[in-house]
């Protein structure tokens, strides 16, 4: 009987490139103009991203083209989202102690990079990709005020890009 064996080193290679976006546009818009300036045509994506945390669950938003012949994969994904958590004041006798209150907390998708609005994460490339062209062109768009590669190595949190 012959024995299998499953190489887990096979998982841990990285075949994605992630480009971190600082912008204060919307994402459908951001993905319009995406569109506009790269040959893809990214749509909205039915099955969002869902993370939960101890304050509670959250969906972040998820824009996604795959090339003709599923040659390259381009998902646009928002990094920056909040938990809406309902609080009511106990135990006091005062003209507001009925009231309840939401209390928001923001949960981001790789809590390391706090100050990135979006990613975009383009994956299965080839050597005949241009990283530095896409990055110019993405910055060129109205409202984006940086545009810059994030390197996966120092991605602690790579769980959350797995989708």
């Amino acid at each position: 009987m012959a024995n299998l064996k499953l190489n887990l080193g096979e998982f841990d290679a990285i075949d994605y490139h992630l480009i971190a976006i600082h912008t204060s546009l919307e994402d459908y818009r951001l993905a319009y103009f995406i569109n506009q300036k790269l040959p893809i045509n990214l749509s909205k994506c039915s099955n969002e991203i869902q993370i939960k945390i101890k304050e509670g669950e959250t969906n972040f938003s998820r824009f996604f083209y795959e090339g003709p012949e599923n040659e390259i994969s381009w998902d646009l994904i928002q990094n920056k989202n909040e938990v809406l958590q309902e609080k009511q004041k106990e135990f006091s006798q005062n003209l507001f102690s009925d009231i309840k209150m939401d209390v928001a907390t923001k949960v981001f998708l790789l809590p390391e990079f706090k100050k990135v609005d979006y990613f975009f994460k383009i994956e299965n490339t080839d050597d005949t990709l241009n990283l530095n062209e896409i990055k110019t062109l993405l910055n060129t768009i109205n409202n984006v005020s940086a545009v810059y590669s994030v390197e996966t190595t120092k991605i602690k949190s790579k769980n959350n890009l797995i989708f």
